[in-house]
């Protein structure tokens, strides 16, 4: 059995944790409210629309479920470890965070979130 070292939690990371745990309705209408918003804007869109898919699934478990909630909680935090409004670098800090949470949960979001979460993408562009 191999051991991995892993670094401590930031404390904006416990926060986001936390408040995964208490709020995942509120939080999955955030993100949803903001990747519609800032859909084009955002590279990782995509990958933060499959997250949230992946959590919306019944047969998701509830580990993988609070590992993506709580990457998600911090993409819709107001403070953060990068303020959002920073051009270039604002969402750099929540790319990371949704790219670990998703790592973390290999193989959890499957195809079928992928491509729903394009197509939703593509319906967002069409709209405007």
């Amino acid at each position: 059995m191999s051991v991995e070292w892993r670094e401590p939690m930031s404390k904006a990371e416990m926060q986001a944790m936390r408040r995964a745990a208490r709020d995942e309705a509120g939080i999955l209408a955030e993100v949803l409210a903001m990747l519609r918003k800032l859909a084009r804007a955002l590279p990782f869109a995509e990958d933060a629309l499959a997250a949230h898919l992946c959590v919306r699934d019944p047969a998701t478990s509830r580990r993988v479920k609070l590992i993506l909630l709580a990457a998600l909680a911090y993409l819709v935090m107001p403070i953060d470890g990068i303020p959002d409004f920073l051009p270039l670098l604002g969402f750099g800090d929540d790319a990371a965070v949704i790219a670990a949470a998703i790592a973390a949960v290999r193989g959890a979001i499957t195809p079928e979130h992928r491509a729903q979460a394009r197509a939703m993408l593509d319906e967002a562009q069409y709209k405007d």
